[in-house]
């Protein structure tokens, strides 16, 4: 039996060819997955590893939890904190880090480092160990600064230069005096560094005289865990907590592991999608080869053969495809690895060098994958053929399906699209996340109701094409006979496309319905011309409200002022707002009481006045960060949406209780409303800041829209692959089927129908399957969509299904692209095929 089977595959290698391809491909997105994100991973935690090098042991602030009425601060690293843990003995040398954000603009005036990479510290002395100068020398004053090796090299900057950069908000030029090399994980992922004397760093990022971080070398002899135990003992616990360097490392390499299984979840989803696809594709491809080669399994029987050996030489069978679809998808998937990283390379999303890396668990999932997915999609085909009785299989009196073995499936069938309909619909009552869990249930089990029933659904959507299709006379008749003629095989192969549309349509149902919603609560929400923010939602100073209003034809402002405080024993922010302009820069609709903000009188967004029972009327006491207490009355609830919620209060009241203010954003209206001239009037006005955006209503619902585009498009690449896999399905079904229907083309031929005939069928046949998948892929993407869109109703007051129609025509358009091209080839074989010899064939 073993080698019957291996005769087999030898014997029908043209046919097993589209399986191969399609289980190769599935392999090949799981093993590129797995290499692309060992590859970045090793590769930053290798990196990252090197920049503890200079730290045996850190020193950092011990967090103070909040405590009754009471806002836990943060202890200070004061400059005598550091001296004690420089003489603590087993210590070589105490050094005070310093970080913040620093945006740098290129000589474009553009932002280098993409805002959050944008990082800023302190230079320790003239020559600090972790940043050695690579030209030039150490910064000293507000007026010097260095840079890192990468961004220099990136912008065309040399020592002497004088550059534009940001902290958190005026514009500063000072000159390079320094170029150094570092090991800096942000600045090898592209970002930026730049770096100051340590007394300037302190001023411009508000720790004058205390430190983020001391960092404490050993002396030649002294371990990483001595050193610790020393400082344990010198330093105040109460104050500070120690980390060896070591240990720094470990956990930066399991931060970096855990944020790159986030994306390798996500692409090894849509290497699932394009698998499952493909476990259609084979499935009907071991269905067709078991159905031609029935006389030849009844004669096994007849002779001896098992139910069991049967079903064994098909698995085998399907082991040997699944084996070399798994080895050829490996080495197709190290290549699709290595092309990932090169593609970033060439985005400017530079990573940390290093080698390819092919981990022993790559190598045996995609083996696993490969083989396990081909056998399993096999073994109910070799199951089935085991069953037939010998004498029938030679009489072929099996072919057809029983009426009670529809009846089972259709039953079947039904219980399930019903049992998925019912719980998605009772998802769509639920409140946010509560309903997330049931929905994705009642979408698996519709989808498999949907499957199961497409054999019966077949027939009367493609009579629906009927019409149509008589245009095409003869050929167009038996093309609609033949695509109903095994609605199973019809099915099954439709479904492959269904998937990939389904996904497709639903997703972009949910893209287009939230960039309405959004452009409607920026226009509901706001009444400001602009709002003013930097680039990496850091804060703004205050200074840049002074500038905003100081400028012509700036009519009103208000900046946002977040700030912590204790009410009822719990931590709630506060938002700080210019009382006397912030009701005409906003557009909210007040539920109860007015929309009043002055001394003690806040307003209060819907969420948060019911969690503590409040309206208008109620007071509160609010305990700052400062530790004093103030009174405050509910003037008014309001609703709340995804840009403005919280508690509001007077910036004359919030700010003497904060340290340190500091602002969100800030809105502003003008007398001549948004316009390039008013823009850029604003963005004069604040020194032409490469880091602070000035943005409108329509900036803002862009900016949103840009990443959904983004997010959509990359979904599109990825979801690509399980269509790719629909259309190898197509060809293949299309392929065996003339295979099967080689004596009925002959007979077609010599009674009249030409060669073209015999072409248009095959492509018509081909067509008609391809838009019967596409579809229902369309109709289930609609529903998925508008259910998902209703249950994001319940937290987005503004959110409204839109259906673009457009992009459906294009999808439907795109399947019948599908369906053409897959015919290419199987019809040219369909009408190259001699009639004689066809009509002779068995």
């Amino acid at each position: 039996m073993f080698r019957t089977a291996l005769r087999n595959v030898l014997a029908h290698k043209a046919r097993l060819l589209m399986t191969v391809l399609a289980v190769m491909l599935g392999v090949a997105f799981v093993s590129g997955t797995l290499v692309f994100t060992n590859t970045i991973s090793d590769a930053y935690q290798k990196s990252s590893a090197k920049g503890f090098d200079h730290v045996d042991v850190a020193v950092t602030a011990e967090g103070r939890e909040d405590t009754g009425d009471t806002i836990g601060k943060t202890p200070e690293l004061t400059q005598a904190l550091l001296d004690d843990a420089a003489k603590v003995p087993g210590a070589a040398s105490a050094t005070g880090v310093v970080t913040g954000f620093t945006a740098i603009a290129d000589k474009d005036g553009k932002l280098i480092g993409g805002g959050f990479q944008s990082q800023g510290g302190n230079y320790w002395g003239d020559k600090d160990p972790r940043y050695p100068l690579k030209s030039g020398a150490a910064p000293h004053g507000k007026d010097e600064i260095a840079i890192d090796s990468e961004t220099a090299r990136r912008a065309g900057y040399q020592v002497g230069d004088s550059l534009r950069l940001s902290v958190d908000g005026p514009v500063l030029t000072p000159k390079i005096t320094g170029i150094f090399t570092t090991d800096d994980g942000n600045v090898a992922a592209g970002g930026s560094l730049a770096l100051f004397d340590t007394a300037t760093a302190q001023q411009l990022f508000g720790k004058t005289g205390t430190y983020d971080e001391i960092d404490v070398t050993a002396k030649a002899g002294v371990t990483q865990a001595a050193l610790k135990a020393e400082l344990d003992r010198a330093l105040p616990k109460d104050v500070v907590e120690t980390t060896t360097g070591k240990q720094l490392a470990d956990d930066q390499a399991e931060m970096i592991a855990s944020s790159m299984s986030g994306l390798k979840q996500g692409l090894l989803v849509f290497a699932g999608i394009a698998l499952f696809v493909g476990t259609f594709i084979i499935a009907n491809t071991f269905t067709m080869l078991v159905a031609q080669r029935t006389k030849e399994l009844a004669l096994l029987r007849a002779v001896g053969a098992s139910r069991k050996q049967v079903t064994r030489s098909v698995l085998i069978e399907a082991f040997v495809v699944g084996a070399v679809a798994a080895v050829t998808g490996l080495i197709a998937g190290v290549g699709i690895g290595a092309g990932l990283r090169s593609l970033m390379g060439a985005l400017d999303a530079t990573v940390p060098d290093g080698p390819l890396v092919i981990s022993p668990g790559t190598i045996g999932a995609a083996l696993a994958v490969g083989v396990l997915v081909t056998m399993l999609a096999a073994w109910l085909p070799g199951r089935r053929a085991a069953k037939i009785p010998p004498v029938a299989a030679m009489s072929s009196v099996h072919a057809q399906a029983t009426v009670k073995s529809l009846v089972l499936r259709n039953t079947i069938g039904a219980l399930f699209s019903a049992a998925g309909v019912a719980v998605i619909l009772a998802a769509t009552t639920m409140n946010g996340s509560d309903g997330q869990a049931p929905m994705g249930m009642g979408a698996v089990l519709l989808i498999i109701g949907v499957f199961i029933l497409t054999p019966l659904l077949s027939r009367p959507l493609i009579a629906a094409a009927a019409p149509v299709l008589r245009i095409f006379g003869v050929s167009g008749k038996l093309a609609r006979q033949n695509s109903v003629r095994n609605p199973r095989r019809t099915a099954a192969t439709a479904s492959a496309l269904m998937i990939g549309l389904t996904l497709i349509t639903g997703m972009t149902v949910m893209a287009g319905s939230l960039q309405q919603s959004i452009d409607k609560m920026a226009s509901s929400a706001l009444s400001a011309d602009y709002v003013v923010s930097m680039a990496n939602s850091n804060t703004l100073s205050p200074d840049v409200d002074r500038k905003l209003k100081a400028t012509d034809g700036v009519t009103a402002t208000s900046p946002l002022r977040n700030a912590p405080a204790r009410i009822a024993g719990e931590t709630e922010y506060l938002t700080g707002v210019t009382g006397g302009t912030i009701g005409e820069l906003t557009e909210l609709k007040v539920d109860d009481g007015s929309f009043k903000v002055g001394g003690t009188d806040v307003v209060v967004d819907d969420d948060t006045a019911t969690s503590h029972g409040w309206k208008a009327g109620s007071t509160f006491t609010a305990s700052f960060e400062d530790g004093k207490k103030q009174q405050l009355t509910v003037a008014g609830v309001y609703e709340g949406n995804e840009m403005i919620r919280g508690i509001m209060l007077d910036n004359a009241t919030l700010t003497p209780h904060v340290a340190e203010p500091t602002d969100m954003q800030v809105m502003v209206k003008t007398s001549d409303g948004p316009s390039d001239a008013t823009k850029d009037r604003l963005e004069e006005a604040l020194g032409s800041n490469p880091a602070i955006k000035v943005q409108d209503k329509k900036d803002i619902s862009n900016e949103i829209a840009q990443m959904f585009t983004l997010m959509l498009n990359m979904l599109y690449g990825l979801l690509a692959m399980a269509v790719i896999v629909a259309v190898l399905g197509v060809i293949n079904t299309l392929a065996m089927s003339v295979f099967e229907r080689s004596q009925e083309i002959g007979m077609l031929r010599a009674i009249g129908l030409d060669r073209k005939g015999i072409k248009r069928m095959v492509r018509l046949e081909s067509l008609v399957i391809s838009l019967f998948g596409g579809v229902l892929g369309i109709g289930l993407g609609v529903f998925f969509g508008w259910a998902a869109g209703e249950l994001l109703a319940s937290t987005m007051a503004t959110y409204e299904l839109v259906l673009p129609w457009t992009r459906m025509a294009v999808f439907l358009l795109l399947a019948a692209t599908v369906g053409v091209l897959a015919a290419l080839w199987p019809a040219r074989r369909a009408a190259r095929l001699n009639m004689l010899s066809a009509i002779k064939s068995e």
